[in-house]
């Protein structure tokens, strides 16, 4: 069932660098060109989470967010021409080669003594590089920003607890710039900024089909996570990316793959 135009909340987000990693060019970190439907789904986890109790007593999400649409549009501090489609940047960063073990962590709280520094500077290391440390080239984007459009969805209908509930508190954060934690573009230290549209936004004149693009990753309570990919196009600077709806211009929904008939 099409979910109304009336049911959808927008934000702009916008940031100096953006990297939405492309998955099967993780070593050397490239980004698609458009923001991921699982990267806007972030920013808006960042605006406004929420969980409850379940019948079992367990914490679930009590909503879930339906990306329907993403925009790329001119950015807001760019003064002058601005390219018709994303502009990338490349650079070098240190990034570290592994994460320390949750055991390992609950060993050091019980024996403070046994506590071993995650040394990430090449002073005194075996190598140059250090230990834990790596060098990495990004292929990323600069200068961006985006208009997320999206819809509450929680499930089997609650009267109790409401989609129009979270819309109202999504937007009063929003209007406030509250958030639960700094939103990002792809990378934790690609911050940006975010705001409710005021009417001024200019999308891309872009159109470029993308292919095959990361749509977002199931966690499995059993620690096992399963990717979803759809065939992604941008049209004048609007990425489709609704699975229930069709597009204004008459696309139909778009269909996930690797998600089986559930999705």
């Amino acid at each position: 069932m099409a979910i109304p135009e009336k049911e959808v909340v927008a934000v702009k987000v916008w940031g100096d660098l953006a990297c939405f990693t492309r998955p099967e060019l993780k070593v050397e970190r490239v980004s698609y060109p458009m923001m991921t439907p699982s990267a806007a789904r972030g920013v808006l986890d960042a605006i406004l989470f929420k969980k409850k109790t379940n019948a079992a007593g367990g914490l679930v999400p009590a909503f879930h967010w339906h990306i329907r649409r993403i925009t790329a549009l001119r950015p807001r501090l760019v003064d002058g021409p601005v390219a018709d489609r994303p502009q990338f940047i490349s650079f070098r960063r240190n990034e570290i080669q592994g994460k320390i073990a949750p055991r390992t962590v609950g060993g050091w709280i019980k024996e403070p003594a046994s506590a071993e520094p995650y040394l990430v500077d090449s002073a005194g290391r075996e190598s140059v590089g250090g230990q834990n440390r790596t060098q990495r080239n990004t292929l990323a984007l600069r200068d961006v920003a985006y208009l997320i459009e999206a819809s509450v969805d929680v499930g089997p209908f609650d009267a109790n607890d409401p989609p129009v509930k979270y819309r109202e508190m999504f937007l009063r954060r929003v209007e406030k710039g509250q958030c639960f934690h700094r939103p990002y573009l792809g990378c934790r230290e690609f911050a940006c900024d975010f705001a409710a549209p005021d009417g001024s936004e200019q999308p891309l004149a872009w159109t470029e089909s993308l292919g095959l693009m990361l749509y977002d990753i199931r966690f499995g309570s059993d620690g096992a996570n399963l990717p979803g990919f759809f065939m992604a196009a941008v049209k004048n600077g609007v990425l489709h990316c609704d699975t229930v709806a069709a597009s204004g211009d008459g696309e139909p929904p778009v269909k996930v793959l690797g998600w089986g008939e559930s999705a």
